[in-house]
């Protein structure tokens, strides 16, 4: 899911001074501070979940890594009094596309993928069209493969029989026709990193669930993250996503879209866990990546329009010479989740709600952006 700079504007903001981060000195002897307690949100959480009628909503705001702010508000699912709590487990949606962008950096790093490689090598052996042959993973990363933006009728339904290979046979059933526009053109396509997806795990041959577990889950300490709707269905101990209607939907085939779309958008975790890769995203640097990749990630091809400055699972905003920022929206249709990075101040915001709601952007913005003043 991703929208026009316009419906980001009032949560962008400005940062006063920007370049990188001002990290205090090191000196010896280290003097050990008790980090702040975070900043209670809660009511101004409250007051945009009942104007928006959504069953919850959540806010979580890091800096230098260390949560400054939070609040969340609400009830798991509509018609039970349970209520949300931080810990709690949100749907993510397109959100994972980052996390998928992210893992396959790791195996650039490793030498196992290359940005240049064209889907005529990574899937080598396949029914390839002439159409797709060359384009490469950077495109595929960047929503300009040629991928369709929406999928054929007849290969989303046999995704739904979720049989063991139903990822490798969708990528083959795509790759087999024409591209759906040009290569090069940008059309936001959840069939794309689904491709993306599938090239890695043709590489390494792991699946995408257990490569993502293990290298990035795990070192980043994320330990609630999974795939699919959260919780279980006998039981509302996680909080449920709810339809249009505010119907909540127990986990099951019906609380997502099929498991073989995992790298565009299935991951599920708590705020502090999404927070580790948010962070993850903000920092400086990171022993998980090298600094030509993270910043290959961060970088979208230079078209000269800003509302197709994507790459590696993020619309990319440049709004001066030292304040870049990557924003994303993730919608199952049954949640919502926005992902805001600012890495001028090392800084991450994460919102989330278990009901779509395109207002949410809006609606949360007055919460956030004072964080981007301070």
């Amino acid at each position: 899911m991703i929208t026009s700079l316009g419906r980001f504007a009032a949560l962008l903001g400005t940062v006063t001074a920007c370049g990188e981060p001002q990290r205090p000195p090191a000196a010896p002897p280290p003097v050990v501070v008790a980090a702040p307690a975070a900043e209670d949100l809660t009511a101004a959480v409250e007051a945009v979940r009942a104007a928006e009628k959504l069953p919850a909503v959540g806010v979580a705001i890091w800096k230098h890594g260390t949560l400054v702010a939070k609040g969340v508000s609400g009830v798991r699912a509509a018609g039970d009094p349970t209520p949300v709590t931080f810990d709690d487990q949100w749907h993510l949606g397109s959100d994972t596309k980052a996390m998928t962008a992210a893992l396959i950096g790791i195996y650039v790093d490793r030498g196992v993928l290359h940005w240049t490689d064209t889907l005529a090598t990574l899937f080598s052996g396949e029914t390839i069209d002439p159409g797709y042959a060359n384009v490469t993973l950077d495109q595929v990363l960047q929503h300009r493969s040629g991928a369709p933006g929406k999928p054929p009728d007849a290969l989303w339904a046999a995704l739904w029989r979720n049989a063991p290979d139903a990822r490798i046979a969708f990528v083959r059933g795509i790759l087999a026709q024409p591209p759906a526009q040009a290569p090069g053109t940008f059309v936001y396509s959840n069939a794309g990193y689904m491709i993306a997806g599938a090239a890695l795990e043709r590489a390494t041959k792991q699946t995408w669930e257990t490569l993502i577990a293990r290298d990035l889950f795990a070192p980043l300490h994320m330990r609630s993250c999974g795939f699919g709707a959260p919780g279980t269905a006998t039981a509302v101990d996680q909080p449920r996503g709810h339809t249009a209607d505010g119907t909540a939907v127990p986990p099951g085939p019906k609380a997502d879209n099929p498991p073989a779309l995992g790298p565009a958008g299935t991951v599920h975790c708590s705020l502090a866990d999404w927070g580790a890769f948010l962070s993850f995203e903000a920092a400086p640097a990171t022993p998980l990546v090298t600094a030509a990749t993270r910043t290959h990630l961060h970088t979208p091809p230079p078209d000269g329009n800003p509302d197709q400055a994507y790459m590696g699972g993020w619309l990319i905003v440049r709004l001066t010479p030292g304040d870049t920022r990557y924003i994303h929206e993730g919608s199952n249709t049954m949640w919502h989740a926005i992902g805001l990075v600012v890495p001028a101040l090392d800084m991450a915001v994460a919102v989330v709600a278990n009901q779509d709601d395109n207002n949410l952007l809006t609606a949360i913005a007055p919460v956030v952006s004072p964080f981007l003043k301070r």
